[in-house]
């Protein structure tokens, strides 16, 4: 496998879905704005949404990838009787789950939203939004599990551009008719439910080269399914805390009008990082390492972990800059458009300035935790990611009340990055993860080059304030030029610096 080849494929398709998902955003903004029926849209979006981050972002990768490839060495027979075992129970309890929640939708909402009382008319809306929009779980539950059957056989590219399927409904559905109002968010929740069965039905098709599925209520549950079962629950809550964390925050933030719409909005623009930086990386590196570490080969591994961690430094340190150095500007230029006004992007700009601390951490530990996963350890992420989700709600409860909603993203970071010391000192204790002065002289060269690069575009973006005002009509463009300067500055300082090395782009992992 080659890391930096592997990943720049799954990227590709990752950041085209996320750049769709900015469009998709872009048209809801000037349609919505942020005002309650956004609010009752995101909340009824972000569970599907969570649940898909939480299960296709490498989450369900973590628990399977490892058991699926031991099974594999065995025999492609035992292998397909493993997933079969899986496949037919993911069914059954996805049902009963989808189920129990249609019908208690009122009680769910209350727990996801509190801020949403009986008599507000969001709270009704929200009930309505979020009973369409809940079969999608089911389906990208369903989809993921062939994702990681196919990441097993190290093909990324369909797993990777599935999710683009339900920004392109959403997109499609804005464009027919933006002046549909109130009604437009019961077609776009419509849309979701639709986009989810429409990527199960195109990875069931990619699947079949390595995997038929037999439906069936007759199967054992013996060691195997209870070992991979012990692993997944713990690998969903570790592998997708940031997810977690930001789920946490729109329930407090639900308490306040706007904030979740205001939270949705910078969570947007970060997320298009961490897609690159943390999941394409942990979901590329997770099979081969998993296969070193069953063969004890200590070379290769300390190897791989080395460069994904520094290529997911390389990759999140400068984007951690441009975020602080230009939130406003960014928010302003993304959304600022239509029904966005003046006050929903400072406000939103302001979480996102407070979230970008966070980025390089919501990196790390996709990485870090890739390393305990493909050594079948589940549960000390778990664990980590449970003090992480109590001290974010901590943090956000007692300081919701003085400074509001802006305390979220703060709680977030922070909660992150004690996540990845937690992380980083396991692995070091166990001898499994060990920082090298090569590593760390790599850093330093990371942290020269960021510093040119942002610094650039931090001149830019001063010296030609005009053109990123609310009221430029072309300060998208003038951002988008503004970005790929910062970046051609950034390749370029890495090369001389070699921060960067253009012969890591051949090397074998």
């Amino acid at each position: 496998m080659n890391l930096i080849k592997s990943t720049s494929t799954f990227s590709i398709f990752t950041f085209l879905s996320r750049f769709l998902g900015y469009f998709r955003d872009f048209l809801i903004a000037i349609s919505l704005g942020s005002g309650p029926l956004s609010d009752a849209f995101f909340v009824a979006f972000r569970i599907p949404n969570t649940f898909r981050r939480l299960f296709s972002e490498g989450t369900f990768n973590a628990a399977f990838v490892p058991s699926y490839a031991s099974e594999l060495r065995k025999s492609n027979k035992k292998a397909e009787d493993f997933s079969n075992q899986i496949f037919n129970f993911l069914v059954i309890v996805l049902l009963i789950v989808v189920l129990i929640i249609e019908i208690f939708m009122p009680l769910f909402i209350k727990l996801i939203a509190p801020g949403f009382t009986d008599s507000d008319p969001k709270f009704e809306l929200a009930i309505l939004l979020t009973r369409i929009t809940f079969p999608f779980l089911f389906f990208i539950s369903i989809a993921s599990f062939f994702a990681a059957i196919l990441n097993s056989h190290n093909k990324f590219a369909v797993s990777a551009a599935a999710p683009i399927i339900l920004n392109l409904i959403l997109i499609i559905i804005l464009l027919i008719d933006l002046s549909l109002e109130d009604k437009i968010v019961i077609y776009l929740s419509y849309g979701v439910s639709v986009s989810g069965l429409l990527q199960l039905l195109v990875l069931f098709y990619f699947v079949k080269k390595y995997f038929s599925p037999k439906i069936s209520f007759k199967f054992k549950f013996n060691n195997k399914i209870k070992f991979f079962f012990k692993k997944l629950v713990p690998s969903i809550f570790s592998s997708g805390v940031t997810q977690i964390n930001i789920l946490v925050g729109t329930i407090i933030a639900s308490l306040q009008a706007n904030a979740v719409s205001y939270l949705y909005y910078a969570d947007r623009i970060y997320q298009i990082n961490l897609a690159i930086a943390g999941i394409a990386i942990g979901t590329i590196l997770l099979p081969s390492l998993s296969k070193y570490i069953s063969t004890n080969n200590l070379a290769k591994i300390n190897f791989i972990q080395q460069k994904s961690l520094e290529l997911s430094l390389f990759l999140s340190m400068p984007a951690m800059f441009a975020l602080l150095v230009g939130s406003e500007q960014i928010t302003s230029s993304l959304f600022g458009y239509g029904s966005f006004d003046i006050l929903s992007v400072k406000n939103s700009s302001k979480a996102l300035f407070f979230f970008a601390f966070g980025v390089p951490a919501f990196a790390f530990i996709k990485i870090f935790s890739a390393f305990l996963f493909a050594r079948q350890d589940t549960k000390t992420p778990f664990y980590f990611s449970v003090i992480s989700v109590l001290l974010n709600i901590i943090i956000s409860v007692t300081f919701f009340g003085k400074i509001g909603f802006i305390i979220i993203p703060i709680a977030t970071s922070i909660s992150s990055w004690i996540n990845v010391i937690l992380l980083f000192l396991f692995l070091n204790s166990k001898n499994y993860f060990v920082l090298n002065n090569t590593m760390l002289f790599s850093s330093l060269k990371t942290l020269c080059a960021s510093s040119v690069s942002i610094y650039s575009f931090y001149l830019i973006l001063n010296e030609f304030s005009n053109l990123f005002a609310y009221n430029s009509d072309y300060k998208f463009l003038y951002m988008i030029f503004a970005v790929l300067l910062a970046i051609i500055i950034y390749l370029a300082t890495s090369i001389l610096t070699k921060a960067f090395k253009l012969s890591d782009i051949n090397l074998k992992y």
